[in-house]
């Protein structure tokens, strides 16, 4: 429970827990993760342009018996010995070395590595706009469910004032009938009332717990008894008036649809690319060193040393440079097929997004007709509470005078309480009504800057 510096229980106000819930919600954090994953992977797709250049080096110890005939290196699995072809199989086994600088680029491949860039730029957009989205449907979330609990806690209110009316007209009713006023009945009815009230109230309570563990639940933090703003319930919003349009380039959900249907077509144009062939350049310079000296063979097999220095000292050098192109034909129809295939995953997602425009213009304009319903409310309720207060004080009167039945008040304790339930649904619909254009127009200033 948050308090303040006097022990006394802090008002949480509706920004307040809009902020909280961006800075806490689990949903939040992981799409903002997401968007640091996209932006190291267009770094990573940067770099993938660049050269690949290996060094290596090693150490060996073995023999060096040659033999003719056809062998393939089967997944790697061939050792490089290079000698004499003796009559034999010998033994003798001595140090060598390998020293190694390679370069590979692939320096052409027409547009394929800019095209791999510029979909991780689409993917960083996708996902950067489907964080938006979320901050901004979070924002609309928490809204609501501030709404429905300061709802909830007024209904509390109303159903505390109808049990505390009920228990002093049981008292009432009970004088009356102990001193002979009224029939015995009549305190039945009161002892009736006052337990339906106590009911009512109980579920009102069960209601809030509800409404302030969901609150709770959005605002990412452990669940309390909220105390929350209920001034600004009490007037009307100034924007209700405003008019607004559901602005398909800055709208967070449609802005993230249209994310997602360009990423689509961005992988279509990369894919396109991979039919094409490659060209890369490559060099190789090469260092080798052996214990072998070069009179070893069938006349002379002493012709090797066993000491290590002079087995990795090199004594022979290579190099090479060259052009490559590398084309899979059979690819062509593959390639194909799978360009089709994400073209029509781009009509899908174009699809979804009309779809989702379509439902915003809807509730847009169901935004507006639900303002008119609800200051039509919000304007009878003081009515409905003010005159059914009058009848149920009227009924009190003319009950202790004898001059009305227990139907007659009960009626009246009904209506009362019904009058003060629709005031505060009223009241708590207007803004709800406000939320629900904001969210629809994509404009949460809209609703916000009301506070």
């Amino acid at each position: 429970m948050v308090t303040s510096i006097y022990g006394q229980q802090k008002i949480l106000t509706i920004k307040e827990a809009v902020q909280a819930a961006l800075s806490n919600y689990g949903t939040i954090k992981s799409k903002q993760n997401r968007v640091y994953a996209a932006e190291a992977t267009v770094k990573q797709a940067q770099l993938d342009y660049l050269p690949d250049f290996s060094i290596s080096a090693q150490h060996d110890y073995g023999t060096i018996n040659g033999q003719s005939g056809p062998v393939y290196g089967y997944r790697g699995l061939n050792a490089g010995s290079s000698g004499p072809y003796l009559a034999s199989q010998n033994w003798n086994a001595a140090f060598g070395g390998l020293y190694l600088a390679n370069l590979d680029w692939d320096f052409f491949n027409f547009g394929r590595a800019k095209e791999k860039i510029r979909v991780s730029k689409s993917i960083l957009a996708r996902e950067e706009s489907d964080l938006s989205q979320e901050r901004f449907q979070q924002q609309v979330r928490v809204s609501a469910a501030y709404l429905n609990l300061l709802a909830a806690q007024k209904l509390v209110q109303s159903q505390q004032n109808n049990l505390d009316r009920a228990k002093a007209l049981r008292e009432v009713i009970v004088t009356r009938v102990k001193n002979g006023l009224n029939a015995g009945v009549d305190s039945s009815l009161a002892n009736a009332e006052v337990s339906n009230a106590t009911i009512t109230l109980t579920n009102a309570l069960d209601y809030q717990q509800e409404q302030a563990s969901q609150l709770a639940i959005l605002m990412g933090i452990a669940s309390e008894q909220f105390l929350l703003d209920s001034v600004f319930v009490s007037r009307i919003p100034t924007a209700v008036t405003a008019i607004a349009e559901v602005r398909q380039t800055t709208h967070p959900l449609l802005k993230y649809y249209q994310d997602r249907v360009e990423l689509s077509q961005r992988q279509a144009h990369y894919l396109k690319t991979t039919a094409y062939p490659t060209f890369s350049v490559f060099g190789v310079m090469q260092g080798r060193a052996s214990g072998f000296k070069s009179t070893y063979g069938a006349t002379d097999l002493t012709a090797f040393t066993r000491d290590y220095l002079t087995g990795i000292n090199p004594s022979r050098g290579n190099y090479l440079f060259g052009l490559g192109l590398i084309w899979n034909i059979t690819n062509l129809s593959r390639i194909h097929q799978q360009v089709l295939a994400q073209q029509y995953t781009s009509k899908a997602l174009q699809d979804e997004y009309d779809l989702a425009r379509q439902r915003l213009e809807i509730q847009l304009a169901l935004s507006d007709n639900k303002i008119k319903n609800a200051l039509d409310n919000y304007k009878e309720a003081p009515i409905q509470v003010e005159s059914a207060k009058n009848a149920y004080i009227q009924k009190n009167v003319l009950y202790k005078n004898g001059l009305s039945t227990i139907v007659d008040i009960t009626q009246a304790l009904y209506a009362l309480n019904r009058a003060e339930t629709n005031r505060d649904i009223a009241y708590n619909n207007v803004w709800q009504a406000l939320l629900l254009k904001s969210a629809a127009s994509g404009d949460f200033g809209l609703f916000i800057n009301e506070f």
